[in-house]
């Protein structure tokens, strides 16, 4: 009954038979009936296969070499699509087999057991032999005819250097479609990575691709100093492509990770070509690196000895778990200062050193990216996407907020849902590790920056997925939303009291108690018993180990609820230490006993800095006082009836992160020594938690 699944079937069948032509003949008739149904849509990957198809007929048909039927088959299937397209396939064809073969080992280990096998089942393993056999056949030719295809479409100049201030010379790569009618805009990375870059997809989407290599990476002059110089670099980047030939003076600039931070450090600086930012999990140094709330973490010690240093061991030494694993370690047990890391580690990090001298937002950080007043004259066109379980969501936050803190009319729109990091390189998980993904949310975000960018620089079409200034996918309802702000994304707050219970489950109460009552939490800073701990990371659990923390239930809910935005937390409270390192994260936990991360990573804060993290703020020993949290993270889900909130309130002390001792010193020259006597917290029940 349904034609194009039986077309596709036969196909396969066909293959696996050595049909080879009547596999061709199917082949054709199913693009006949897609040319129909999916005429002006991008190339899907069935492309693939029908090169294939065609690659194996003509090989048997006219007995040639598979290589000379491939280059044929490539040739007219890939050289009648458009660049876009193009682009699509070859890059494609260039994917490892060995993922395609590992698969169907899976498959065949599933099924190996079994003395039969059903149709459905039978059917899904050829398509697992068809996928593996068709990558492991163009492996050798695909990566040769894919460079001959682009030499074709493209002008490339691989080696461009621009001079910046202080005489740096930054390497840039350059991608133009050969025989442009006119001159185009231009979308600009400025990447830190020596490695997989995008000039050629921006080509390929009809603007200029220009990726640059900030100091000491790729062919750039000087020494590797992250953050310091990238805005700068970039700027001059930006001012020479508006002066090319090629350029129509309008400059995009995009990027993941630290490339999304470059975009933000450009326009720090007000380049006139700049017109327009897409970032995807931007990071905000002296934000979210190298502190996360105040709070240093050793993956940033890793990143900045492998990223300063170009050589091949420390290459393969930062992808070495082990390694970086009993570094923690080490110095856990040590108790030593967080500074004596380098020492520790036997290579000094002058890098690292350098971040720990400034632990409060001051400006070192400030000048690396727009601060407070500097969001308002920022007027282009911005875009940012990031997720709820993205570690990077606490920088693309921060840079949406402030923009619109500054700016309440600034044109900055941002995508959330729930994805990681990784999203705009790997396209969103069905499962992202156990949890279930709505299907909704299963969206080419990699395609839709582009079509945003199209509606910026080409007048087409907003992409609809974008019609507000925020638009994110409510998890559990299967629907995407769109608001005005992060705080029009509720109808209202809901006030938890964190209410003093028997046994270790304490409660949340929208009611507030009567009576005056606390919960005690007490830590030995000195310990390191507990070297092997560590908190788990799984975004669905059946149970919650608690170290150092207190947890806190509401009542089962009695109707569907959706939690839209972020919390804040009033807490007051008792604590004999002048400082303290906190994390907060919360749950929805199901009738069913699971317990699902409405965000994560953790929630992270130093108490010093929870007010303003340009001022540190101690606090006083011994006296009630309060103290409140403003989350930065957000999330969004539909809360089923007979769930329950739940809310783990925890003590940072763990081997993977700077130890705040509580003296109201440098944190990094705090040691076990300052230690004692153990940290002691009475948390009053009129504290509150607002969602």
């Amino acid at each position: 009954p349904d034609p194009d699944r039986y077309l596709a079937n036969l196909f396969a069948l066909q293959m696996v038979t050595g049909n080879y032509a009547a596999a061709d003949v199917s082949r054709q008739s199913l693009r006949d009936r897609r040319r129909r149904t999916d005429a002006g849509r991008p190339v899907g990957r069935a492309a693939i296969y029908d090169i294939y198809a065609y690659a194996k007929a003509l090989e048997v048909g006219n007995r040639v070499s598979f290589a000379d039927a491939f280059g044929r088959a490539f040739h007219e299937v890939v050289g009648r699509l458009n660049d876009h397209d193009a682009y699509a396939v070859t890059r494609w064809l260039q994917s490892p087999p060995a993922a395609y073969q590992e698969a169907l080992q899976k498959a065949l280990d599933q099924q190996r057991t079994n003395d039969r096998i059903g149709q459905t089942a039978a059917v899904d393993l050829i398509w697992q032999y068809v996928s593996f056999d068709a990558y492991r056949s163009f492996g050798p030719w695909g990566d040769a005819r894919g460079a001959e295809d682009d030499g074709r479409r493209y002008t490339a100049a691989e080696e461009v250097l621009v001079k910046s201030r202080g005489g740096a010379r930054i390497s840039a790569v350059v991608i133009r479609p050969r025989g442009a009618a006119k001159r185009l805009p231009t979308l600009l990375e400025f990447t830190l990575y020596d490695s997989q870059n995008y000039a050629r997809e921006c080509a390929a989407h009809g603007y200029v691709g220009v990726v640059a290599y900030a100091r000491g990476k790729h062919g750039s002059s000087g020494a590797v100093v992250p953050y310091q110089h990238d805005g700068d670099d970039a700027r001059a980047v930006i001012n020479w492509i508006a002066k090319q030939a090629w350029s129509d003076g309008r400059v995009g600039m995009y990027g993941d990770g630290y490339s999304g931070f470059t975009s933000w450090a450009a326009a720090k600086h007000l380049p006139p070509a700049l017109k327009a930012i897409a970032t995807s999990a931007p990071t905000a140094p002296g934000v979210d690196v190298p502190m996360g709330g105040g709070i240093f973490q050793n993956s940033a010690y890793r990143w900045s000895s492998y990223v300063t240093n170009t050589k091949e061991s420390d290459k393969a030494s930062y992808y070495d778990d082990d390694l970086w694993h009993a570094l923690d370690q080490k110095w856990y047990k040590s108790g030593r200062r967080y500074r004596d890391m380098g020492t520790l580690h036997g290579k000094p990090n002058p890098i690292f050193i350098r971040w720990l001298n400034h632990p409060s937002y001051d400006r070192y950080w400030q000048n690396m990216v727009p601060f407070r007043e500097q969001f308002a004259h920022i007027d282009i066109p911005i875009l940012t996407v990031t997720g709820y379980y993205a570690g990077s969501e606490l920088g693309a936050l921060y840079y949406f907020t402030q923009h619109h803190k500054y700016d309440a009319r600034a044109d900055h729109t941002l995508l959330i849902g729930p994805y990681d990091d990784s999203v705009m390189q790997r396209g969103p998980l069905a499962t992202l590790q156990a949890y279930t993904v709505d299907p909704v949310a299963l969206v080419d975000v990699h395609e839709l920056r582009y079509q945003w960018f199209d509606h910026v620089f080409k007048g087409a079409a907003k992409p609809a997925l974008l019609a507000g200034r925020v638009n994110f996918e409510v998890m559990g309802a299967n629907e995407w939303r769109h608001a005005a702000s992060i705080d029009a994304m509720a109808g209202g707050v809901l006030k938890y009291y964190l209410n003093a219970a028997a046994g270790d489950e304490q409660r949340l109460t929208l009611k507030k108690p009567q009576r005056l009552a606390f919960v005690r939490q007490w830590v030995n800073l000195a310990d390191r018993k507990d070297a092997s701990w560590m908190p788990s990371t799984d975004l669905i659990s059946k149970s919650l180990a608690m170290h150092n923390d207190r947890m806190f239930v509401s009542e089962p809910i009695l109707k569907t609820t959706e939690f839209n935005g972020s919390f804040s937390l009033r807490l007051d409270f008792t604590v004999n230490k002048m400082d303290v390192d906190l994390n907060v994260i919360l749950y929805e936990r199901r009738a069913d006993g699971d317990y699902i991360r409405l965000f994560s990573p953790t929630n992270e804060v130093r108490a010093s800095y929870a007010r303003d993290r340009v001022h540190r703020h101690l606090l006083r020993a011994g006296e009630r006082q309060e103290l409140v949290i403003r989350g930065e993270r957000m999330t969004s889900r539909q809360l089923q009836p007979g769930s329950r909130l739940v809310m783990v309130l925890g003590v940072n002390k763990r081997p993977d992160r700077e130890i705040n001792y509580g003296t109201g010193n440098d944190v990094s020259e705090e040691s076990i020594a300052d230690a004692r006597p153990p940290l002691k917290i009475r948390w009053y029940n009129d504290s509150y938690l607002e969602i």
